[in-house]
């Protein structure tokens, strides 16, 4: 792993934290929350019109730039110091990499081009609350979390040619405004127990969609009723739909931390500029050894994350495809650390938030202040994506720490 950034890299961060300078401040970002779609379409046209970022990890021949996804991955993290809400984490992470990798050439050809331009946005709907485990994030993700042929979760049954989707989807992200829903579904009954992917137009016949009320504004979620829905497979029924979700879980996982550590150095970055400005007893707040060894402590928790998230991005990065490479030459065989990164990263945020929270005394508990924004986005991100204790359990049932071992005495 080379540590340094390319001059690309640089020069994709550069620009991005200027853009986002411009057009995401606090004004900007409380209107885009409140805004029908919980973000800015404006900010987000601009992202894909001047850097390309929703295309950005997609190949050449799609429309897209054709970066490493680690060069998406790295972006992040100027997202994240911006709390910007876009459609990008649910559109470019979690979808459009499915699509890559399970889709017919015709399904490709569709919708990556529209994804790439920022013309198409996309949501994943799986049931709540099994987002982690389904991106194998806290378990193996071949379990029964689609439903597994009971009530509840989404069903998939076949009507002549096509399919038919019914169920309910909750906690789906920007699954309220998205033009297209990737829906996971369970069919087969116990006989053949299985999970498909199947493409929902967002206004298609049958589909009703509610925006929730979530702790975190600036990750829009919605609940998705599929009544009765006509659908598409996305792919063939013999994808290996675990192991893609799988791929896609881990890049995501990366994503994320690169995004936390991003918020977490922008908290602590506004709680030392405020301590420098505070006087109490006739000298900065700033300047009292107490103070000083709590920030310390945020900032070593701070650059573990960083070089956790940093290595995590290069593991996940794959080909320009997303089809693999990585640390050891494939996407089933490469090492899978994302979730160790974002459990790091995850940690980061929420004390960097936190002190950020009591160190700006009163006004940091006020609702009109940026301070709690953060704490709630690492709470946020933890419900969806975690908790901690299973990102990190998972990751040493998978590397065998546990298991059973004859103790001789």
């Amino acid at each position: 792993m080379d540590p340094g950034f390319t001059a690309e890299q640089d020069e994709i961060r550069r620009t991005l934290r200027e853009l986002l300078h411009k057009r995401c401040g606090p004004a900007e970002l409380r209107a885009a929350l409140d805004a029908p779609a919980g973000h800015d379409p404006a900010l987000w046209a601009a992202l894909a019109e001047q850097l390309g970022l929703p295309g950005l990890a997609l190949p050449e021949a799609y429309g897209g730039v054709g970066c490493l996804r680690t060069d998406l991955a790295l972006a992040a993290e100027e997202t994240g110091r911006a709390l910007a809400p876009s459609p990008l984490l649910a559109t470019s992470v979690l979808v459009a990499p499915l699509i890559l990798a399970l889709g017919a050439d015709a399904q490709r050809a569709g919708l990556l081009p529209r994804i790439a331009d920022g013309t198409l946005t996309a949501a994943l709907a799986v049931p709540a609350p099994a987002l982690a485990a389904a991106l194998a994030l806290t378990g193996p993700g071949g379990g029964d979390w689609s439903g597994g042929g009971r009530a509840g979760g989404v069903q998939a049954r076949r009507s002549g040619d096509g399919w038919r989707l019914y169920g309910e989807a909750a906690q789906v992200l920007d699954g309220h405004s998205a033009g297209l829903l990737l829906v996971a579904a369970h069919t087969g009954g116990f006989v053949r127990s299985r999970t498909l992917l199947f493409l929902v137009p967002g206004d298609a016949d049958g589909v009703v969609r509610t925006r929730q009320t979530a702790l975190d504004a600036t990750r829009p979620q919605a609940r998705v009723q599929l009544r009765d829905v006509a659908a598409e497979l996305l792919g063939t029924e013999e994808g290996d739909v675990p192991e893609a979700l799988a791929d896609t879980g881990d890049f995501a996982a990366a994503f994320l931390a690169c995004e936390a550590v991003g918020a977490a150095g922008r908290a602590l970055e506004r709680t030392v500029e405020y301590l420098g400005q505070r006087e109490q007893f006739g000298r900065p707040i700033g300047s009292f050894q107490a103070v000083q060894h709590r920030l310390a402590d945020v900032y070593v928790q701070l650059q573990a994350a960083r070089s956790a998230a940093y290595y995590a991005a290069w593991a996940a990065g794959g080909d320009a495809h997303g089809a693999g490479g990585g640390a050891e030459g494939g996407a089933g065989r490469r090492e899978r650390v994302g979730g160790l990164a974002l459990a790091q990263a995850l940690e980061a945020l929420r004390r960097a938030a936190a002190e950020g929270v009591q160190l700006h005394g009163g006004i940091g508990f006020t609702w009109e202040h940026q301070a709690h924004l953060y704490f709630k986005r690492a709470a946020g991100d933890e419900l969806l994506f975690g908790p901690v204790h299973r990102l990190r359990a998972h990751a040493a049932e998978r590397a065998g720490l546990f298991a059973d071992t004859e103790v001789t005495v």
